[in-house]
């Protein structure tokens, strides 16, 4: 909720926005350094996240919205929500030892041909977020150039 009024984006069966959020820029809201919205990014899944207007810049040519900081690194896409997620990474163990046994599998194939295992290849790269060497810190760089992926246009 911004200024009294609910944004998102509709979907059969489920709660309907006035306006389709994807079209709605936030410079229209007119915010203020440090006025602070929450956007909640998967309703069902209960992420919310606190965003708070750092600066108010004139257009630079830049790519915006821009991350400017943040703590701890982002979870990874369909995870199953805030609980799932901590739990997951209190448990990071067996994503380390199932890559292990992809790795260990890949390595022994006699011929060496990494198309013949697909399916090896496509767990391991569902296991790589679970596998960063330090999922606290957050990548801001990377965040931004998921932003600019999702839409951010050049002022």
């Amino acid at each position: 909720m911004i200024h009294g009024t609910d944004y998102g984006i509709a979907y059969e069966g489920g709660i309907d926005f006035r306006d389709d959020a994807r079209q709605v820029s936030l410079g229209r809201f007119g915010f203020r350094v440090g006025e602070r919205f929450v956007y909640e990014y998967d309703f069902y899944a209960a992420w919310s996240h606190d965003v708070r207007v750092e600066a108010i810049v004139a257009a630079d040519g830049r790519a915006y919205p821009r991350c400017t900081g943040g703590r701890r690194a982002g979870p990874p896409e369909g995870c199953g929500g805030p609980w799932a997620f901590m739990e997951a990474c209190q448990g990071r163990l067996p994503a380390l030892v199932r890559a292990a046994q992809v790795i260990g599998a890949l390595l022994e194939d006699p011929d060496g041909r990494l198309s013949d295992h697909r399916d090896g290849l496509a767990e391991l790269a569902e296991l790589r977020p679970w596998l960063t060497p330090q999922p606290e810190r957050l990548d801001r760089r990377a965040v931004n150039r998921r932003l600019n992926q999702l839409g951010g246009k050049r002022a």
